[in-house]
């Protein structure tokens, strides 16, 4: 199969799967709104924030090791079965261990919903690994419906837990638990894994190897924690939990991009590692890098000309605030979306430690503009530091990447993008009815035409299917 096609089916089954687990949180956004108040929904979030830290430090980010590695050994059931068994071995062990430790700790700790945030983390866990290991066997279906079945129970669970049940914070962490132990349990039974599991087939010199892949890593992992959810820590320390609730919600409508870019970024992980010695490649990467950053800059914009009269029909009165910080934390999800293509190319290069090592320092850029600003500017400064991060980690990775592969920039694409992104942010803060329609008329010409070849393209090619 061509390449782009190649690409093409597996971000669209993947996109129909993720899209219910991603932009769940975004649907549910009224009745979070609705039924929680601030200082809960920012202690959810928060909770959640050190869910996302612990995982790749629990795991040592092996499950991106399994992904890889896997798709080396497609074809040959011996070499599958060793590395799956390897990592059960490694899984369990490090699960153990986590779970004793934790145990002990919040003996002298406090921390509440101490046995939840304990199950919500083992089950993240597995269904991350579980996941991993669908994409390493190619079995996109199946890794798009256990997100589906993650994204109905999510739904449900916190309608009932959180509307009929009245448990509120506590309601949203079951329902996050309940949900990955659903997707761990589905994947676990349709891939069969039970029986690729045979722990005397557990090489140490196969561990060393896949450790030596996914340890650098992990401070990558930490990092983007860092420059994505560090602001929390310091809003809630500075701001305290209400600002962090605020800042939780502005954070859900660029979450919207950041999902969408994940669902390709699946995707274009398994190509750039299949395509990454290919004669075509550097020809073959500038096409993909330059379609998806046109696809995902009108995206941004015609998010930030759409938010004025998206907002108050989402969103409760007493979450007004969030709506200021919405065009910074957008801007930097579109730099995040170049740093995640330059990042797979990297990771198709086994060059790990080049990744971690950027992250690092995007994160931080990212916590000094944080600590520097915060009690002058408030909840600005976290927006403006994740955006300067990000734009900063993009540019370093665009002129590092080159010493590898040579991903060219279409002519004019970066003033073109500044111009637009510049006048839809200016009338974004006019509030003006009348402003907001030209803006949003705007945008949307802009997103036709810088996107024309791609829309022709794509209506071929759907219009040729429905014929045949």
């Amino acid at each position: 199969m061509n390449k782009k096609k190649q690409l093409a089916k597996n971000t669209i089954i993947i996109f129909l799967g993720k899209v219910c687990t991603q932009l769940i949180s975004f649907f549910l956004l009224p009745l979070y709104t609705a039924y929680l108040a601030t200082s809960d929904y920012g202690l959810v979030d928060l909770i959640q924030t050190y869910v996302t830290l612990l995982v790749p430090i629990i795991t040592l980010e092996l499950e991106m090791s399994i992904f890889r590695y896997l798709i080396d050994s497609r074809g040959s059931e011996k070499d599958t079965k060793k590395l799956i068994s390897n990592n059960f071995y490694v899984l369990l062990i490090s699960l153990s261990i986590f779970s004793i430790l934790y145990i002990i700790v919040t003996c002298f700790v406090t921390i509440p919903f101490r046995w939840l945030i304990l199950a919500d983390i083992i089950v993240c866990v597995l269904s991350g690994n579980f996941l991993q290991i669908a994409r390493g066997f190619g079995k996109t279906v199946d890794f798009s419906i256990s997100c589906i079945l993650t994204g109905i129970t999510t739904i449900f669970s916190n309608i009932f837990l959180i509307c009929f049940v009245g448990l509120r914070a506590e309601g949203m962490i079951i329902s996050m638990a309940l949900a990955n132990f659903i997707c761990s349990l589905y994947l676990f039974i349709r891939l069969k894994l039970a029986s690729k599991i045979d722990f005397k087939l557990v090489d140490h010199k196969l561990l060393k190897e896949m450790y030596k892949y996914s340890i650098p890593l992990i401070p990558n992992g930490v990092s983007w924690w860092i420059v994505n959810v560090s602001d929390r820590s310091i809003i809630s320390i500075v701001l305290g939990a209400s600002a962090n609730g605020l800042y939780a919600i502005s954070n859900k409508f660029p979450t919207i991009i950041s999902s969408l870019t994940g669902v390709f970024n699946l995707s274009w992980s398994e190509s750039a590692a299949l395509h990454i010695n290919s004669k075509d490649r550097d020809e073959f990467f500038s096409d993909i890098f330059n379609t998806i950053m046109k696809l995902f800059i009108a995206m941004g914009v015609g998010m930030i000309a759409c938010m004025p009269f998206v907002f108050p029909i989402l969103i409760n009165a007493k979450y007004n605030g969030a709506y200021n910080y919405i065009p910074y934390l957008v801007l930097g999800s579109v730099f995040n979306v170049a740093i995640c293509l330059y990042s797979q190319v990297y990771l198709a290069k086994k060059l790990s430690k080049q990744v971690a090592s950027t992250a690092v320092m995007g994160a931080i850029i990212n916590i000094l503009i944080n600590i520097i600003f915060i009690k002058r500017i408030g909840l600005y400064a976290a927006a403006i530091s994740t955006a300067i991060s990000y734009f900063v980690m993009m540019l370093y990775r665009h002129i590092d990447l080159k010493k590898y592969v040579n991903i060219k920039l279409e002519k004019g694409l970066v003033l073109k993008s500044i111009i637009i992104f510049t006048f839809s942010i200016i009338l974004y803060y006019q509030r003006n009815l009348y402003l907001d329609i030209f803006n949003l008329l705007v945008v949307c010409i802009y997103a036709y035409i810088s996107n024309k070849e791609f829309l022709k393209s794509s209506y071929k090619t759907v219009m040729g299917k429905l014929k045949r």
